[in-house]
């Protein structure tokens, strides 16, 4: 594609370098193909169950276009990694362990052979992050690489909302924005606008971009998020925007700016328009139906109280289709101790303390504050949404974070001359330029 508008060019011109000071410099030895394989994994997470499409698209037709994606990655990784250098990764370490729990429950074959199918797909996942942390060195290239691939996947939303209002808001969804073009429900349009807006927003306080290229994706993907009408995905933005952007006030003057102009436009908005934003936020249900979660309550209760053997407590009946009696339980936590119990849902959990820390004992910086968003959000949205136990885009968001808070690599050169240090003050010498 043409300009790249995450670093301030045109749409259709020419790709140049960022001269910038401070600017972010691709490291020499990484592959550009690197960006194809973060895009396949992408793919492969898009899923194959969701909204009517305009032209009917088979589900399996879809389950082998994503699965055909994942092998793509992992067999082009391999290429691109034929000696299998691999950086030590506590995260991508907790996700091979929790193939272990999810193997042994699913050789039962209590949820069908389609269990043993999807522990192979996570096994292929976990190896091409595995082959990929080779080029984790903390900088913001992935994070380049994650908007991209999911404004890609907002573009067919907007293309299939263009072609088909009718189709792409329809009753059965509440008139909420689903994909029809490829099936995305609201949730995961949602999902991809927030992570989207947040990482650019945080891109821009960095002077990673500049305000036009910024506005090209924050202000139209911001309208599709606002027509999902999904309130995890817009609780989960600003969340974890106010924690990342937070991470950084004692260091970056725009930062200290943007959040003092974001708590005062947040509260003559919220004064304004206080009653439209309840409208939006309530989306015409009861009070009853929003109290119980929009039914999701129901079904926890009754996994919950599923009676359970010692080994299915421990390790889960099998990996699923995130479901209970029929009805998706839109809840991590449970999901995986129902698939992977009660092992699985102390290796998740550790996955996220320990990201945690590692974000909080880094020194302020832009990449740590990239880290501490996606982390945010991954939490905040494991309330109502499942996918930490599998192959989704919740642990793509995850890995992301760990890339950005990896050590850089020590001896790798840049592809420009080194710049000379500027004598730093003795006071300011722990304190990182965005």
């Amino acid at each position: 594609m043409g300009g790249d508008p995450m670093r301030g060019g045109l749409p259709g011109g020419p790709d140049t370098a960022d001269t910038r000071p401070g600017a972010e410099q691709r490291p020499a030895g990484t592959p550009k193909a690197v960006w194809i394989v973060w895009a396949l994994l992408g793919l492969n997470t898009l899923g194959s169950a969701g909204a009517k499409t305009i032209v009917t698209l088979p589900r399996s037709l879809i389950q082998m276009a994503t699965m055909g994606a994942l092998v793509s990655a992992f067999a082009l990784a391999l290429m691109l990694n034929l000696r299998l250098r691999i950086r030590a990764s506590a995260f991508v370490f907790l996700l091979t362990l929790l193939l272990v729990p999810s193997v042994i429950s699913s050789v039962n074959l209590e949820v069908g052979f389609g269990a043993l199918f999807r522990c192979a797909r996570l096994a292929l996942f976990i190896g091409t992050l595995w082959l990929l942390s080779r080029w984790w060195d903390g900088s913001l290239r992935f994070v380049r690489y994650h908007i991209r691939m999911y404004f890609a996947a907002l573009g067919s939303v907007a293309a299939g909302l263009a072609i088909s209002p009718g189709t792409a808001m329809p009753e059965y969804y509440g008139g909420r924005l689903v994909g029809a073009l490829w099936p995305l429900t609201p949730p995961q349009i949602g999902q991809y606008s927030a992570v989207i807006i947040g990482l650019t927003v945080l891109l821009l306080l960095g002077r990673q971009t500049t305000g036009a290229g910024a506005a090209m994706i924050i202000v139209p993907t911001f309208v599709l998020l606002a027509m999902t009408h999904t309130r995890t995905a817009m609780l989960g933005l600003l969340i974890g925007l106010a924690l990342a952007i937070g991470s950084l006030v004692l260091t970056s003057a725009a930062a200290r700016r943007f959040f003092a102009w974001a708590v005062l436009c947040a509260t003559v908005a919220a004064v304004a328009f206080a009653s439209a934003l309840q409208a939006w936020f309530m989306r015409g249900q009861s009070k009853e139906n929003f109290s119980n979660l929009t039914g999701r309550a129901k079904v926890w209760d009754a996994l919950l109280a599923e009676p359970r053997t010692i080994q299915e407590k421990v390790f889960g009946v099998g990996l699923g289709d995130k479901s209970f009696g029929g009805l998706p339980i839109d809840n991590s936590w449970l999901a995986v101790y129902n698939e992977q119990g009660l092992l699985g849902v102390a290796l998740v959990a550790a996955i996220l303390i320990v990201l945690g820390g590692v974000a909080l004992l880094r020194p302020p910086s832009l990449p740590r504050a990239c880290a501490i968003f996606l982390i945010s959000y991954v939490a905040i949205s494991s309330y109502t949404e499942a996918g930490l136990g599998d192959a989704s885009p919740y642990l793509l968001h995850l890995a992301l974070a760990a890339s950005l808070l990896a050590a850089p690599a020590g001896a790798t050169p840049l592809t420009t001359p080194a710049v000379p240090r500027r004598r730093i003050p003795r006071w300011d010498r722990n304190r990182e330029v965005i």
